[in-house]
């Protein structure tokens, strides 16, 4: 009978690992479309969302394309405190880079 148990350490070994590796990757998966990632010396913007509502933007930061990334990069604050990424080439984008502009030099 203690030849019949070893096969199946090896198999429980495996399946522990499996389990293990998916539980790391899961929370890595779990970032919402669009939210950038810590701000290091790297892009930020992974994902971008083609728009967003102007009522639920509080702040909208414009980076340039520089050593830390070859892309502009458009990071909203939304007024419930969540960051999301925007298509800067989106024309709603666009519009949107543009109101807040003109929102701040009117202030």
């Amino acid at each position: 009978m203690a030849r019949a148990a070893t096969p199946a350490a090896p198999r429980a070994l495996r399946l522990f690992g499996a389990a293990l590796l998916l539980l790391l990757l899961v929370p890595a998966g779990r970032r919402a479309a669009g939210a950038p990632v810590a701000a290091e010396l790297r892009c930020q913007c992974l994902q971008t969302l083609q728009g967003i509502h102007l009522k639920n933007i509080q702040n909208v930061k414009v980076t340039p394309s520089g050593p830390h990334c070859a892309q502009t990069e458009v990071i909203a604050t939304l007024k419930n405190g969540q960051e999301v990424c925007l298509n800067p080439e989106a024309p709603m984008v666009k519009k949107i880079i543009n109101k807040m502009l003109n929102k701040g030099s009117t202030n």
